[in-house]
């Protein structure tokens, strides 16, 4: 069964048309990954689907009566109110049928007229059967599952106002699955949740009883819970009937196939055009003129312009050139920490861990979100201290550091500037440097805060690749990249001949790129000599 059908949209934004005449059919159940790179409409595709905006021209026709609920970054919240009475308001008919339902009970038990009592105790029971085929029992049980799943428990009773951006994300995920709508969109769920929330999440998914449209730049969760991929590429919308892994080898032997298609009928239209250029020639040099020649030429012409002329594939789209290199390799002991503890107050976050980096390694960090992974980090960095052990770092040290929150840079600037203050070069060569991170002609004077996140990673990226360390340390490196940005990253990574110490929530990133890890738990740092996959088993088995 249809459940939403999109025909012929385009969609206007200002002076932009994002898509034209895209259109496509979900059926009920479908498991849909929709892709693309950051700015071809991803959102926008989501916000027409949710009710939230119009077309511009088209349209988009849904099942009767069906429910769609939306992951949105700013939901509209009483900023007074705590997490826990804002999820509880999505059963706010079952609770005002549990509040009737208690003034009954008070009633009942006050009542000493058998007649009255008796009709207290039928209306009790009507609205008995409704709270209980509304799910009103399992009220308190489905909030809770969820609430551990994406580990907001600790939150409860914290107001709206007092979390942060990645809270406020997980709180609004967590309603959103609470509503249960027939066609769930999500945009980025994965953003902020760490790697237990991920695979309950992608649990989660895998058992939901509605249809799932998920736009994420996170390729083993793709492969987890899709069974198809909607790609938007040049304002186009293309279906594969496969996870992400087939898509990719999917999309490139379609491109490779359009490819050629385009070049074979370039061929048959250049030498059509040949032909009727001889037809016209010898038709004119005839003497009298060759009526019949000119007719034909006349007919070949009407059946060229007849011809639906491909649009030319982009087998290589642009993309930002990262290579990292480095002015003097480091001593063979990069980071030495022994029985390092770190405390804050009376809370021990860290107990007793022990690490050694050496050059040239991929070592990866990773455990729950407030494991203190960051802090491992920022001790390396020296921006916090231990309070107890000791942290020794090896000579002839560079170390750059890409932050996932980017704080240090000056929203006030201009790309352009901002470059500048870290990599000391002309405008000019700045300019050129910048344009090979995809930031070209009169954008490079655009202040850094009206950067979408992903465009102010690659502007960190610039910077880090112009400053030529040879020790990287790289917190969440591929938050706000699209896939293609990440594909990048990795080559250049593997290119680097210097030592990186990551840490992320990105499975194919951490599987792909790291040989080492450290897995951070209730305050203890274990070794695993593998990727994370490797790591996990071992852990699971262990347990």
């Amino acid at each position: 069964m249809i459940v939403c059908s999109i025909q012929n949209v385009t969609q206007v934004i200002g002076a932009n048309t994002i898509f034209e005449k895209i259109k496509t059919e979900i059926k009920q159940g479908d498991r849909i990954g929709l892709i693309g790179r950051n700015g071809e409409g991803k959102s926008t595709l989501l916000d027409l689907m949710a009710r939230k905006t119009q077309p511009a021209k088209g349209a988009i026709i849904w099942k009767k009566d069906l429910t769609v609920g939306l992951l949105e970054q700013m939901p509209d919240v009483d900023r007074g109110k705590t997490v826990e009475a804002i999820l509880y308001e999505v059963f706010a008919s079952v609770e005002s049928l549990k509040e009737k339902m208690t003034a009954l009970e008070r009633a009942m038990s006050l009542e000493t007229d058998s007649d009255k009592l008796t009709r207290l105790i039928e209306k009790y029971g009507t609205l008995q059967e409704t709270f209980q085929r509304d799910g009103g029992y399992e009220v308190d049980s489905q909030i809770r599952r969820i609430m551990s799943g994406l580990q907001v428990d600790n939150l409860a009773q914290k107001a709206w106002r007092q979390l942060s951006g990645g809270e406020r994300t997980k709180v609004g995920l967590a309603r959103l699955l609470l509503t249960s709508p027939d066609l769930l969109l999500l945009d980025e769920p994965t953003n902020h949740l760490d790697l237990s929330a991920i695979e309950w999440l992608t649990d989660f998914i895998n058992h939901y009883h509605g249809t799932v449209i998920v736009v994420s730049h996170d390729r083993y969760f793709l492969d987890e819970t899709v069974t198809s991929i909607l790609e938007m590429d040049q304002g186009e919308l293309i279906q594969y009937h496969t996870n992400y892994t087939g898509y990719v080898k999917e999309r490139e032997e379609r491109l490779l196939r359009e490819f050629q298609q385009y070049e074979d009928q370039q061929k048959k239209i250049k030498k059509m055009k040949e032909t009727i250029k001889r037809l016209k020639e010898w038709a004119n040099r005839a003497n009298p003129p060759n009526d019949g020649l000119h007719r034909r030429a006349k007919s070949m012409e009407k059946a060229l312009a007849r011809i639906e002329v491909k649009k030319k594939p982009l087998l290589d789209q642009k993309k930002m050139a990262l290579d990292f290199q480095m002015h003097k390799r480091s001593g063979k002991d990069v980071v030495t920490m022994e029985a390092v503890s770190k405390s804050f107050g009376n809370r021990r976050l860290l107990t007793a861990i022990n690490m050694l980096v050496q050059f040239q390694e991929r070592i990866a960090v990773v455990g729950g979100n407030g494991s203190g992974k960051s802090t491992i980090l920022n001790m390396i960095l020296g921006s916090e201290s231990a309070t107890d052990g000791e942290i020794r770092l090896g000579s002839n040290l560079s170390v750059g550091y890409l932050s996932q929150h980017m704080f240090e840079m000056d929203g006030e600037r201009s790309i352009l500037d901002e470059f500048r203050d870290q990599v000391h070069v002309t405008e000019g060569d700045a300019r050129h440097i910048l344009a090979t991170f995809l930031f070209y002609g009169k954008t490079v004077f655009q202040k850094v805060k009206s950067l979408s996140g992903g465009e102010k990673m690659r502007l960190r990226l610039a910077q880090l690749v112009h400053q030529h360390h040879n020790l990287l340390i790289l917190d969440e490196p591929t938050n706000h990249l699209d896939i293609e940005s990440r594909e990048v990253l990795e080559e250049a990574l593997d290119q680097f001949a210097g030592t990186i110490i990551a840490v992320s929530h990105d499975r194919y990133f951490l599987d792909k790129m790291f040989s080492i890890t450290y897995w951070l738990a209730d305050g203890a740092l274990m070794k695993y000599e593998g990727n994370y996959s490797f790591a996990r088993e071992k852990r699971y088995v262990k347990q």
